[in-house]
């Protein structure tokens, strides 16, 4: 068991954000054959969850491009050594947590089948609820009045 945490700290991460994904991944194909529920979505439409998966896979090759391109850590959990506020950092504070449901998103709409959708949402919550709020400690601890401007000017998500 991790040792208590002071009331401004949060419990460091235990799962990291590709931990999730794969886990909403999986369980997005086996809802798909076992409870695949309606399929509201024929063949020819389910081609437009390309768009999500284009947008993001740029968005979150994009965010990975500036993390090594200013010489900070990605790893979930460690602390920045750069307040990262350009590119989509611009206009989310997350961008790869949001190119990750993109992701989902392609995948629930090429599955066709309803159930695979109610992964979504619940990917989000539980990143924004054990991921975020892990990294936004972080980043308030490293940058203290720089995180609180970028914080209250950026979205959390979009």
């Amino acid at each position: 068991m991790p040792e208590e945490q002071s009331a401004n700290r949060v419990t460091p991460l235990r799962i990291v954000p590709p931990v999730y994904l794969l886990g909403a991944v999986v369980t997005m194909a086996a809802l798909h054959v076992l409870l695949p529920g309606a399929k509201p979505l024929p063949l020819p439409w389910r081609w437009l969850g390309l768009i999500p998966l284009i947008g993001g896979l740029m968005l979150g090759g994009w965010s990975v491009w500036l993390f090594w391109n200013y010489k900070t850590t990605i790893k979930p959990g460690e602390a920045s050594s750069r307040l990262l506020t350009t590119g989509p950092f611009h206009f989310s504070r997350n961008p790869i947590c949001l190119a990750m449901v993109l992701v989902l998103i392609r995948l629930a709409a090429v599955l066709g089948s309803f159930t695979p959708w109610l992964v979504v949402p619940v990917f989000g919550w539980l990143i924004a609820r054990n991921v975020i709020p892990v990294e936004e400690s972080l980043l308030r601890e490293a940058f203290s009045a720089d995180y609180e401007q970028y914080k209250a000017r950026t979205r959390r998500w979009i």
